[in-house]
């Protein structure tokens, strides 16, 4: 009998998976135990293995594809079934009749609001910009009962990003306003019916009306325009040239000289049928030339482009999280400077001794864990009913990868030396980057830090890791001149900065524990005591 194999959670915060590679493909034979696929989670790429034996019959998340949680990922059986996923996928015969009944009962709705009257055109909301939901009308230049011709400019629309006038696309009467000036809608809705003089509108609502089809295609030249439905300002023998976005794109694709072509809409605006009926005139040559010469317009040269990379598990993730840490803590930041004289020495000294490598962040890591140990409320969690306050010290340290961003967890660091540090830094390091950590390896920090001196970055804030009640950030080591014995003098200072909780840390707390911090930096000795 067929199994069913599902996405699986294979981290705690795991809400979705993304099936990275198959190991195995339809026909194979799978025992208990053989690795099927690896899949991408939020915090790494790991190996799923079967927990069944027999033949894989069907495989439902393709490599590169993403399913949720609990969702079909592959089918197990005996030898010689046969898996139809269509037929799994198919609705059950006794929901046929209910299927069946709907879309009579929609069938029926348009008949009930009755068919548009013969010439009846219903305008809609324009989108007029590429962001536009809705519209709001900011002037109306019609009034109902005005006889419309093509290219005659209905309202000023108020978009999201500008007051832009909106032109007709039809000739008519217009039978009703369906959006009052200073009222908004959204776009395709209702905005104005034209049809017949005398026609009677009163049973078309926004509701029956079906956007006519000319509009849809209006609207969408509006958008293609860079300018939409902007009224377009060029220098015309001292005076003005009103030309409709439409006529604009075609005298641009025909290479006519809108200088050349007579307006016959409101004003002299220039309309489609104007380029559509333009001739060149063999005269207007000479008189161009005598005339004075236009002021030069700027034209933007070169083409837009996006281009679209698929947020990963990782990235959905950071996101999230980071996104509530914001929302949720409330964040503040305190900032210290520390001599890194003594530290640069003692890292001299000890990096001295063979085979032995410390970095500045290895000393940092090894300092905050000491400083914790005094200062357990830096090392805390909030929850609703109390504060948590760890007796353990796990430190998380920040590690960018490809995708984003990655903390594993140095546990106990407290009680490790410098060399330890060193060497379990760069393992998991190591391992972050080809994706290799276990979700274990990446839970339980009480504390992070983020290091971007190696960059060049000499100062930033952090966001905390929930549920840590704080985060360091950790610049570069800077020569600068610095005040030493009342005599200035070339010194290394490096800057650190905590981002607390508030909840949990109070800023008094949060200056004795940097206070220690450096302490401890600027006297490496003390660390050994």
């Amino acid at each position: 009998m067929a199994t069913k194999v599902t996405m699986p959670r294979l981290s705690d915060t795991m809400t979705e998976g993304t099936v990275a590679k198959w190991l195995k493909k339809v026909g194979d034979q799978v025992k208990e135990g053989d690795i099927l696929a690896e899949i991408e989670t939020d915090k790494a790429t790991m190996e799923f293995e079967s927990f069944n034996s027999g033949v894989l019959l069907h495989i439902g998340v393709p490599e590169g594809g993403t399913a949720p949680v609990d969702s079909l990922l592959a089918v197990i059986g005996e030898a010689g079934e046969v898996y139809d996923a269509a037929a799994e996928a198919a609705p059950k015969a006794d929901a046929a009749p209910k299927q069946e009944a709907a879309p009579v009962a929609e069938a029926a709705a348009p008949a009930a609001g009755g068919a548009l009257p013969k010439g009846v055109i219903v305008v809609t909301m324009p989108r007029l910009s590429d962001t536009m939901t809705q519209g709001t009308v900011a002037t109306w230049l019609k009034v109902e009962g005005d006889t419309i011709k093509e290219g005659d400019i209905l309202a000023e629309i108020e978009t999201d990003k500008a007051t832009m006038e909106f032109e007709s696309f039809h000739s008519g009467t217009l039978l009703k306003i369906g959006v009052k000036a200073g009222e908004s809608a959204p776009v395709d809705s209702m905005l104005a019916i034209i049809g017949p003089a005398g026609t009677d509108v009163s049973g078309v609502n926004a509701a029956s009306a079906a956007p006519a089809p000319a509009a849809s295609q209006a609207a969408e030249t509006a958008v293609a325009s860079p300018v939409a439905a902007a009224v377009e300002e060029v220098a015309h023998t001292g005076g003005r040239l009103f030309v409709s976005p439409l006529a604009r794109k075609m005298a641009e694709e025909k290479g006519i000289d809108l200088r050349q072509v007579k307006g016959s809409g409101e004003n002299g605006r220039i309309i489609k049928s104007d380029i559509e009926n333009f001739k060149p005139q063999a005269a207007a040559a000479p008189v161009a030339a005598t005339a004075a010469t236009p002021a030069p317009v700027y034209k933007p040269v070169g083409s837009e482009s996006v281009a679209e990379v698929k947020n990963s598990q990782m990235r959905k993730i950071i996101a999230k999280r980071l996104s509530e840490s914001s929302f949720t803590a409330p964040h503040f930041f305190l900032t210290i400077e520390v001599d890194m004289d003594a530290a640069i020495a003692a890292r001299s000294v000890i990096n001295a001794i063979p085979d032995t490598k410390v970095s500045y962040n290895d000393m940092v890591i090894k300092a905050s864990a000491m400083a914790l140990r005094k200062h357990p409320k830096v090392n805390s969690r909030w929850t609703e009913e109390a504060t948590l306050i760890n007796k353990h010290i796990h430190i998380g340290v920040a590690v960018a990868v490809e995708d984003g961003l990655v903390v594993p967890v140095l546990k106990f660091a407290d009680q490790m030396s410098f060399s330890e540090i060193t060497h379990a830094v760069k393992d998991v390091a190591g391992r972050a980057k080809s994706k290799k950590l276990t979700p274990d390896e990446m839970d339980g920090s009480t504390f992070t830090i983020s290091n971007l001196g190696m960059f060049g970055i000499r100062e930033f804030t952090s966001i905390i890791n929930q549920p840590n009640s704080a985060i360091l950030s950790v610049g570069a080591i800077v020569e600068k001149p610095v005040v030493k014995n009342g005599q200035i003098v070339v010194g290394n200072t490096m800057t650190l900065t905590l981002a607390c909780d508030h909840r949990t840390v109070d800023g008094a707390i949060g200056a004795q524990f940097l206070q220690t911090l450096r302490m401890y930096l600027e006297q490496p000795v003390t660390m050994l005591a």
